[in-house]
């Protein structure tokens, strides 16, 4: 058999450094700080009742914004992860670019966001936009790792099979790559959607000063009802959120398990499978039959047609070099001044923070560092258990997969300032609170990631270490642990961003009018935007990305390689 020449570049081979750099994105920063600043001084927010009348519509408003953001999300993923995986060139910069934004923390950006946008849009369509922003930075990231790991780890044996049938690249996506891929990307919709919901409120609940950008929505009566420590209607939009994620899970989530089952790659079937009674009940419906071969047949049949008739051969390169034309050199050399120029006055800002301020911004990381460190471990310790045993239980995970997604969803930045309350008594009170709430950031992108790694596993495999008489260790050892691998990389590096992110909502707490803090590189990213010091703010940011882009680079891909060299399952 002839193998079909791979375009696929692999995780093990050096990547080539260029293109997207920690610098061009201290210039959008700064551009983004200096567009802010013509921001207007005032603006008025609107009234949030807790009246419990107005959960229903406020909930929907929450939930499309979750739905744009996701839809976003996905288009990104789609596009971006195949770009990484299929073009060496792009690869070099997509990947390193994927590093630094899942690094930067997502609401110490969304001022620059915010403020830039309202000088363009109206305050209203603005925030709007800014939500939805900050809500994407929080769902694609892992939704992009997972699709680039799951391309470039399919199995040798299907790429030769896709080159035998000589699909095109749409063939190739549809049937091979996003079947292969599906359950990963599932597991880890969810997860975005959880983690969604959790900056759900930081999206609407957002002031910088005299400027009041908050948008009516569960996050906002969450806030308010937290602000004014309301029970009741902490009860109440609590239960609300519960109702919206279980209606999810119910009509979406696990539909969508069910039918993904059919995907799994094994050749032996499990003996016990998920159920759903709506995946039942649209199976069993006649309207839903009809209107499938009268709706959805025909409109993929002529995508198909048309992908036949124009899409490239298969064996053909993608994204050939085009010959550059002379605008092309022109647009390229007024980028580079326009960037040359931000640059160096992003350089004086930097310039302008005090050696003192340096000095809180180092002792800030390394803090937040040790924290980050401690959060990854507690989580590493309970979810790879928790997930395995979820992932290969089927009977367990449909009990336990819907109160895994509700608990997961549950923005705790709403009961954080109960618990800090019950905390600070303590030894190291606003530390072990600050750890408790990083971990409820990033636990979740482990453990769907691991329950997504286990389901994966074929059940062949399974049967053959039992015949083997393999002790429980040896199956952890010879099966489960190496199946895992590529989860356990994909989710241990979106969870270290998410840590990140968390530090700066778990070091800098306001809450009945006071302000609780610690040393740590979030607070003062937290101080930074709540005064309105935008060198501070931008100096912090930039320490933050380039801490976890430095550990990104020595720890996190060197296991990618690893993954895709020695654990792809084939």
């Amino acid at each position: 058999m002839t193998r079909e020449p791979s375009r696929v570049f692999h995780v093990g081979e050096p990547i080539e450094r260029g293109g997207f750099s920690r610098g061009d994105l201290g210039v959008l920063l700064y551009g983004g700080i200096r567009l802010a600043l013509g921001a207007p001084p005032e603006v008025a927010g609107p009234t949030i009742s807790l009246a419990p009348r107005v959960l229903p519509s406020y909930a929907a408003l929450s939930l499309g914004r979750m739905v744009a953001a996701y839809a976003l999300s996905m288009v990104f993923t789609l596009v971006f992860g195949y770009l990484a995986a299929y073009d060496r060139r792009a690869e070099r910069i997509i990947m390193p670019a994927l590093d630094i934004l899942q690094s930067v923390p997502i609401l110490s950006f969304l001022p620059a966001v915010l403020l830039s946008l309202t000088v363009i849009f109206p305050v209203s369509v603005a925030a709007e936009l800014a939500s939805v922003v900050l809500i994407v930075t929080s769902m694609v990231w892992n939704l992009t790792f997972v699709w680039y790991q799951a391309l470039t780890t399919i199995p040798g044996e299907l790429r030769e099979a896709s080159a035998v049938f000589r699909l095109n690249a749409w063939f190739r996506l549809t049937r091979l790559e996003l079947p292969f891929g599906g359950i990963g990307l599932l597991w880890n919709s969810m997860m975005s959607w959880a983690g969604g919901w959790f900056f759900l409120m930081a999206a609407e609940i957002f002031t910088v000063g005299e400027r009041d950008f908050r948008l009516p929505g569960l996050g906002a009566y969450l806030q308010e009802a937290a602000n004014q420590g309301d029970l009741a209607a902490i009860g109440w939009g609590v239960g609300a959120l519960v109702v919206t994620i279980v209606a999810l899970d119910q009509f979406i989530w696990r539909p969508l398990l069910v039918w993904s089952e059919r995907f799994k790659l094994e050749m032996v079937e499990s003996d016990y499978r998920l159920r759903s009674w709506f995946h039942d009940l649209l199976s069993s419906s006649r309207f839903f039959h009809k209107a499938s071969g009268a709706i959805v047949r025909p409109i993929s049949q002529g995508v198909d047609a048309f992908t036949l008739r124009h899409l490239p051969a298969p064996g053909e390169a993608i994204g050939e070099r085009t010959r550059r034309n002379w605008l092309v050199w022109a647009g390229g050399v007024l980028v580079g001044a326009v960037a040359i120029t931000l640059i160096y006055q992003a350089a004086m800002m930097l310039l302008a923070v005090p050696v003192m301020q340096w000095g809180e911004i180092g002792m800030g990381a390394l803090a937040t560092l040790l924290r980050v460190t401690v959060t990854l471990f507690i989580a590493m310790v309970w979810t790879v258990p928790v997930g395995v045993a979820i992932g290969t239980n089927p009977r367990l995970a449909s009990w336990l997969q819907p109160v895994v997604q509700t608990v997961a969803s549950i923005p705790a930045t709403a009961l954080f300032p109960i618990f800090l309350l019950a905390m600070l008594g303590l030894p190291g009170g606003l530390n072990l609170a600050a750890v408790f709430l990083m971990l409820t950031g990033t636990q979740w992108y482990l453990l769907f990631n691991v329950i997504a790694g286990a389901s994966t596993i074929p059940q062949d495999l399974k049967y053959t270490t039992a015949l083997l008489g393999l002790s429980r260790w040896e199956r952890w050892r010879i099966l489960i642990l190496p199946a895992l691998f590529p989860y356990l990389v994909t989710g241990a590096i979106t969870a270290s961003g998410g840590a990140w992110n968390a530090s700066i909502v778990a070091e800098y707490v306001h809450f009945g009018g006071e302000t609780v803090q610690t040393v740590g590189l979030g607070a003062v990213i937290s101080q930074a935007t709540a005064s309105g010091d935008y060198p501070l703010l931008f100096a912090a940011t930039l320490a933050m990305i380039v801490v976890v882009v430095v550990i990104n680079r020595l720890l996190w891909r060197r296991l990618y390689r690893l993954s895709e060299e020695q654990y792809r399952m084939e």
